[in-house]
């Protein structure tokens, strides 16, 4: 390698957190990877999710989930997964869809550092005054429609702070 040239950066990581991951955390993932493509920066910007519950691991997302993500254009390719704490080494964001979420990733975190990188979803959308996605999963379709507008609404405010992180990057 030329001394002029530098390898390229890792990617910065985003993980979406719910409960059992497969409703509100696989929808802020396809959305934020779809503004995240709009922008052109899938190659720096990594998106996943997971839940803080093993219930569900290897399940595909719920179906309502789905339907209203495909509805709205977004694509969805998904398989339930666990966040455990070992998690963090590989994450620079990890953002609770509900206060509930933030609290238990904040319990696993294994350092001060890592609990930094815990955030809330909507601390992005500051204009709504919520804090919390709430679960459609007992609810019927406008739950999940409810929730789609939410993360949408924070996706623009996270992929600004995103891009604000990328470019202090050295």
């Amino acid at each position: 390698m030329r001394t002029s040239e530098r390898p390229d950066p890792a990617p910065f990581r985003v993980c979406f957190v719910c409960t059992g991951n497969i409703c509100r955390s696989p929808m802020a993932e396809a959305v934020f990877r779809a503004r995240v493509a709009e922008a052109g920066l899938d190659v720096e910007i990594e998106v996943d999710s997971a839940g803080t519950d093993g219930w569900h691991v290897g399940e595909a997302a719920d179906p309502r989930a789905a339907a209203v993500l495909s509805r709205h254009g977004y694509e969805l390719k998904h398989t339930a997964r666990q966040f455990t704490p070992d998690w963090f080494a590989e994450r620079d964001l990890v953002l609770g869809l509900d206060s509930g979420h933030v609290r238990r990733l904040l319990k696993i975190a294994p350092t001060p550092i890592d609990a930094e990188k815990v955030r809330l979803l909507l601390s992005f959308a500051p204009d709504l005054d919520l804090t919390d996605v709430e679960d459609p999963y007992y609810g019927g379709a406008r739950g999940f429609e409810e929730a789609l507008e939410l993360i949408e609404a924070a996706a623009a405010g996270l992929l600004q702070a995103v891009r604000d992180e990328l470019a202090a990057r050295p």
